[in-house]
């Protein structure tokens, strides 16, 4: 009798085993019914299966009829972006090395184009800003998937006029003024109590009176010796658009294999 219940209740573990994976594969099919389903953006279907992506007509083909100063390039095809409803057009990638050579990138903010080059502004105590004293050459990248293109920028880097760093600092909320005198950028903490402690103090120094500038606090300016323009087309044989700084400092355009 001991053996039979014993094995009533093995079938019924088995049963309730079975009933659980057939829900299981239910739902992980429900999930993949919805994933193969086309997602329609703007101007382009994305036709989506598990592990392949295939795309359709993804827009305008880009030519070499381009405007031959790829920083004005560059703005119109910011403004398509911001137009687009893209989250956040100004992000942008930034890559730097270590003196080692050691790579490093994040993400950093887009501040405008002035006297020539792209700006950001950072902590110089930070670990790209200890890397770019030392060996001030950088990349940076832009991705803005509505409208499906990407710009990488490749240059030399100068530091932004302390001057015009100061007016850019008044222009911050207060709150990320108080930050940048906190936060020891890229350095070991023992715990997030500890910034905030900093954080608190420096709120009552600064009460009722204006946060200056950082003197460790500012901006790099990357000038473009190289721009490429990327446009997402079918098949993976996609657009791209070569501005080359010539040792006579114009522009040299040309079209590269995808």
């Amino acid at each position: 009798m001991r053996k039979s219940l014993g094995g009533i209740a093995g079938r019924g573990r088995d049963f309730v085993l079975s009933l659980r994976t057939s829900c299981l594969n239910s739902a992980i099919s429900n999930a993949i019914q919805q994933w193969v389903k086309p997602v329609i953006f703007d101007n382009l279907i994305l036709d989506m299966e598990v592990g392949q992506l295939f795309v359709g007509e993804m827009g305008e083909n880009l030519d070499l009829e381009k405007d031959q100063d790829p920083l004005l390039e560059f703005w119109s095809w910011f403004e398509k972006a911001r137009a687009s409803g893209e989250a956040l057009p100004e992000a942008m990638a930034l890559a730097t090395v270590s003196p080692a050579g050691a790579p490093s990138v994040r993400m950093v903010l887009f501040k405008g184009i002035n006297k020539g080059g792209f700006e950001f502004f950072t902590n110089f105590d930070s670990r790209k800003g200890r890397e770019l004293e030392i060996n001030p050459l950088a990349s940076i990248v832009f991705w803005w998937e509505r409208l499906r293109r990407q710009v990488r920028v490749e240059g030399r880097v100068q530091k932004v006029e302390e001057e015009q760093a100061d007016q850019y600092f008044r222009t911050r909320p207060r709150g990320s003024q108080i930050g940048a005198w906190a936060s020891r950028q890229s350095q070991a903490i023992p715990n997030r109590a500890d910034l905030e402690a900093r954080v608190r103090a420096l709120e009552m120094e600064y009460q009722g009176r204006e946060v200056p500038r950082p003197p460790f606090w500012g901006g790099f300016r990357l000038i473009p010796d190289s721009m490429e323009f990327w446009q997402e087309r079918a098949d993976r044989l996609h657009d791209r658009l070569r501005y080359r700084r010539s040792t006579n400092d114009h522009w040299i355009l040309e079209r590269l294999d995808p």
